[in-house]
Order: structure tokens, then C-alpha cells, then sequence
């Protein structure tokens, strides 16, 4: 039960992550979208279209992050945990859409041409975003490491990636000046490659965990870590899987068939202490099998 409690409040704690993007989100594309349609500038729209739909995700996140709180019920035994895995899922959804039209319309800018340059006051607005994004990055990686969320580490990437395509706005449209206006549309094709990019990465590894896919070096080491247990003499089958940012072991190990009830249920009582003690495991199920 403490366990449960420290997990609930580490989402909420995570909470604070996502509320943070999402303000940071709605200034920046505000400013983006704004200075971009003033200056003339595909790059910087794109940028700010981008951060738009970073709102969206970023509630997605945090509306994933609460529901995973809640307690286990009639009909999720297991608890709600994997809500912050499917927010992940939903964000990077929404993060390709954005990224696929924004790439339509950069190539229709690029065939349709371009004669003029926009204005340099784009440029500096970049480098103030870009300054505020990697800020927040540093934010949510930090607060990801400290409280194991995998929600908040999509969101610090997502972070990372707005900042730098932040500053590939920035250079598309300072290198436009030098009278080469079709490198702005050029510049937002990369930003929405960019978006398209993480949004996949995002995708990849949220639906590996909810198909229980996992590291496999990951189960090796635990494997490593039971065998070193005194008295025990095998392990015999072992299999781990995520629930939300929980890992959660099955292993059967092999022991003296001499040793009675008790003895043997203190052998696996040890190797589900050990796993959860060096490897942060949520939960671990030990059968033990007589050898």
C-alpha cells in the first residue's frame, strides 16, 4: 500500500510537468502564430501550428496522468495505470496529424514559390521560444527521471524537438534575408518532418509497452540479480511487463525439493525484496517449483 501511495504521488507530481507545458505551449504558439502571419512567415506559422497541437497532446498527457491515479476497481483489478501509456498514445496521434499538414502545406508554399522574405522580427521570436522550450525540457526530463513517468519523458521530448525546430525556424528564415525566400516553406517541410519524427517515436514505444513488449536486457539483468540469491537453485521461467510506468516481474525459480512450505516462501519473499530493492520493480510474482 506506501508503494501505491508513492506511485500516486509521483503522477501527481508528474501533473505538474504537463501543466507547465501547456502554459508554455499556449504562449509560444500565441506568439508564433501572431508574429508569423505579421512577418510573413511559412516557417514560423508552421512552428506555431506545431506548438498548437502541443496543447493538445500536453492535455492528453495530463488527463492520462489523473486517470492513471485512480484505484483499482470491479472492472480494472489491476488499477488504471496504463491510462498514462494510452495518453502517450493519443499524443503522438495527434502530434502526426499536425505534422502531416503542416508538411502539405509547406510543399504547396514551395511549388506555389515565394518573392519575398519575411520580416527579421520572426527570426527573434524563434530565439526566444526556442529559450523557453529547452527550459521546460529541462523541466520535464529532470521530473521524468525523478518519479519514472513515462508520459512526462514523451513530453520532454516533445519538448526538445519544439526547441529545435524552433531554431531551424530561426535559420530558414535569417538564411531567407540573403535572397533565398523559398529556404522559409523549405525550413517548415523540416518542421514537419521533425513533428512527424517524434510523433512516430512516441507512438513506437507506447504501443510496445501496452502490447507488453519489453527490454530484453532489462530481463537478463533480473535474471542475473535472482540467480545471486542463496538457495536459489534455477530460474525456470521469467517474464516482465509495463503498467504505465510500472514494471511488474512473473518468475518461477527452482529450489531444494527438501525445503518445507515455509522455508521456500522465504527464498521467494527474498527474490521479490531484491528485484523491487536494485531494480525499482513495482511488483513481482515468484512461484517456486521444487528441483
Amino acid at each position: 500500500m506506501a508503494n501505491d501511495t508513492q506511485k500516486y504521488n509521483d503522477l501527481k507530481l508528474g501533473e505538474r510537468g504537463a501543466i507547465i507545458s501547456i502554459a508554455a505551449y499556449i504562449l509560444l504558439s500565441a506568439m508564433k502564430l501572431s508574429v508569423g502571419y505579421m512577418a510573413d512567415s511559412q516557417a514560423l506559422r508552421a512552428d506555431g501550428l506545431n506548438n498548437a497541437t502541443d496543447i493538445a497532446a500536453s492535455l492528453a498527457v495530463l488527463i492520462g496522468l489523473r486517470l492513471s491515479r485512480k484505484p483499482p476497481d470491479e472492472d480494472h483489478l489491476y488499477g488504471h495505470w496504463k491510462a498514462e501509456t494510452v495518453a502517450s498514445l493519443v499524443a503522438s496521434f495527434i502530434m502526426m496529424a499536425v505534422g502531416l499538414q503542416v508538411l502539405y502545406q509547406a510543399v504547396i508554399s514551395i511549388f506555389d514559390g515565394k518573392a519575398e522574405s519575411p520580416d527579421l522580427i520572426a527570426a527573434w521570436t524563434g530565439v526566444i521560444c526556442a529559450v523557453i522550450m529547452y527550459v521546460v525540457y529541462r523541466y520535464n526530463r529532470k521530473l521524468s527521471a525523478q518519479i519514472n513517468s513515462q508520459a512526462v519523458m514523451a513530453a520532454a521530448r516533445d519538448n526538445l524537438s519544439d526547441a529545435l525546430v524552433s531554431i531551424g525556424t530561426v535559420v530558414g528564415i535569417v538564411g531567407s534575408q540573403f535572397g533565398l525566400p523559398w529556404l522559409d516553406p523549405l525550413t517548415a517541410v523540416i518542421v514537419g518532418l521533425i513533428i512527424c519524427k517524434t510523433a512516430w517515436d512516441i507512438f513506437h514505444d507506447a504501443s510496445h509497452r501496452l502490447t507488453d513488449g519489453f527490454d530484453e536486457e532489462k530481463v537478463y539483468a533480473y535474471k542475473k540479480t535472482v540467480l545471486a540469491v542463496p538457495e536459489v537453485a534455477g530460474v525456470k521461467d521469467i517474464r516482465a511487463r509495463n503498467y504505465g510506468s510500472n514494471t511488474v516481474v512473473d518468475i518461477v525459480i527452482l529450489v531444494d525439493a527438501s525445503l518445507n512450505i515455509r522455508e521456500a516462501h522465504d527464498i521467494s519473499t527474498s527474490v521479490e525484496n531484491k528485484l523491487m530493492e536494485d531494480h525499482g520493480v513495482y511488483d513481482v510474482h515468484a512461484h517456486v517449483e521444487p528441483i
